[in-house]
């Protein structure tokens, strides 16, 4: 076991997962631990302290779901949940839970690496504390000042919009659910008003998007919600 990397905590009850992700893994630099139920899961966090954790959701035994739920309650360690393509709800449960982001099964090694670099980025920027401003490519964001600017040129938002992409930035690389960006930007009472998002998404991407129609900044993920992404890559 390398120690040169994050710890990451892969929890799945399939033997050939588990060898197959700690392998590659260990094999960037990471240090990794795994656990093939929930009950144990939850002995590792305290004991293991991992940076980052890989989670089933179909666990025997204390669900990926209430095991997420259990860490949130004290923790902020990212959690991403692996899960198969047909369990849409189960993904967005998780992620009102307080998951930061869901690999379907069957996945792709990259991929999983991939999630597991933006995860590990966007938790170092939040103990860091928020930074004053944000700057990806052409925009940029100045929070003191509430002033956005594409290309040098300031756009106007209006206070909803402002608060929007807010909201998406400070979770940049983290799927966002409907229901969470709802909560936070509108308020707890529109948990199910889900055309007002619909149609200040709209609005955000065709005043900071480069192409509206190719978004590169707000990206759908179909089902579940929104992902904001400073990085270049397609949807």
């Amino acid at each position: 076991m390398t120690k040169s990397g994050a710890r990451i905590l892969v929890v799945d009850d399939e033997i050939e997962i588990l060898r197959a992700l700690q392998r590659s893994l260990v094999a960037h630099g990471f240090e990794v631990c795994t656990a093939d139920n929930g009950e144990d899961a939850l002995e590792e966090i305290g004991r293991y302290r991992p940076d980052l954790m890989l989670l089933d959701l179909g666990l025997p035994g204390i669900s990926g779901l209430e095991v997420c739920r259990q860490v949130r309650l004290s923790s902020n360690l990212p959690i991403i949940v692996l899960s198969v393509k047909d369990t849409e709800r189960d993904k967005v449960s998780a992620l009102d839970l307080g998951a930061d982001d869901y690999v379907s099964k069957p996945f792709g090694m990259n991929e999983v690496l991939a999630r597991v670099r933006v995860a590990l980025r966007h938790s170092a920027h939040v103990h860091a504390g928020v930074e004053p401003s944000f700057t990806a490519g052409p925009l940029k964001v100045d929070f003191a000042q509430r002033q956005v600017q594409v290309n040098g040129q300031e756009v106007k938002l209006t206070p909803t919009e402002y608060d929007l992409l807010k909201a998406l930035i400070k979770n940049s690389g983290k799927i966002m659910t409907r229901q969470m960006l709802l909560s936070q930007v509108w308020g707890t009472g529109y948990g199910t008003e889900a055309h007002y998002l619909h149609v200040y998404i709209g609005q955000l991407r065709r005043k900071i998007e480069p192409d509206p129609a190719h978004p590169r900044f707000i990206l759908t993920i179909s089902g579940v919600g929104y992902r904001f992404s400073p990085d270049e890559e397609s949807s």
